[in-house]
């Protein structure tokens, strides 16, 4: 029996598809085969068809118009075609609870919306030096320790997500759909999070979940 395939969604930036390999070596790592993702608008119901579980990877930040809301001044706003490739991808897999899903900072934050959350745009201080660039704690049904953070945005309310996990100064860090099979958002980047249990340990958890889902 193959290796379960993993989609990796990337990002665009000057005419290029583009990711950072932490991620396929994670997956890789874990027992899975990663496959990149392309944000090719139209090949979503191709990409869920091929792939037995996904990574929602970070980026840029959202387009808020999709929900009403103005875009702050603040933000750089990330390629409408992944924003529309993504979601609809996303939108499938809510019909589709048995295909694990773990997401990724902006993933997170996708995770998030689509449930009816919603999204600090720009965090005040003392928030955002301390989400900005480098580390800083976690804790909840995750684990606890030190995981790499880069982001100046974050869920205010996680709609009908679970939060799993928070940072120490109380930012919204995970959510799971508890409905789903495995559906887990963290806003920190697990791939490059050397505490394992934070960090290769839940992409483990995907692949582990995965394989249990190929088995039944």
């Amino acid at each position: 029996m193959s290796a379960p395939i993993i989609g990796i969604t990337t990002d665009m930036h000057e005419k290029r598809h583009r990711v950072s390999t932490a991620y396929s070596v994670a997956v890789a790592q874990a027992g899975g085969i990663p496959l990149l993702i392309p944000p090719i608008i139209g090949q979503e119901m191709s990409y869920l068809a091929i792939c037995d579980g996904f990574v929602f990877t970070g980026g840029d930040d959202p387009r808020m118009e999709h929900w009403g809301i103005s875009t702050h001044k603040n933000a750089t706003k990330v390629a409408i075609d992944r924003q529309t490739c993504e979601l609809a991808l996303l939108g499938g897999l809510q019909l589709l609870p048995e295909i694990p899903v773990l997401g990724v900072c902006l993933g997170m934050q996708w995770m998030g919306l689509i449930a009816g959350g919603t999204l600090e745009q720009d965090l005040s201080e003392p928030f955002a030096t301390n989400h900005l660039r480098g580390t800083h704690t976690v804790s909840g049904e995750l684990g606890a320790g030190e995981v790499h953070t880069h982001h100046h945005q974050a869920l205010g309310d996680a709609g009908s997500l679970t939060v799993i996990a928070r940072a120490d100064d109380g930012v919204i860090e995970g959510v799971r759909d508890n409905e789903r099979n495995w559906y887990v958002g963290v806003q920190w980047h697990p791939e490059r999070t050397e505490q394992n249990t934070l960090g290769q340990g839940l992409f483990d958890q995907l692949l582990c979940a995965v394989k249990n889902t190929i088995r039944t």
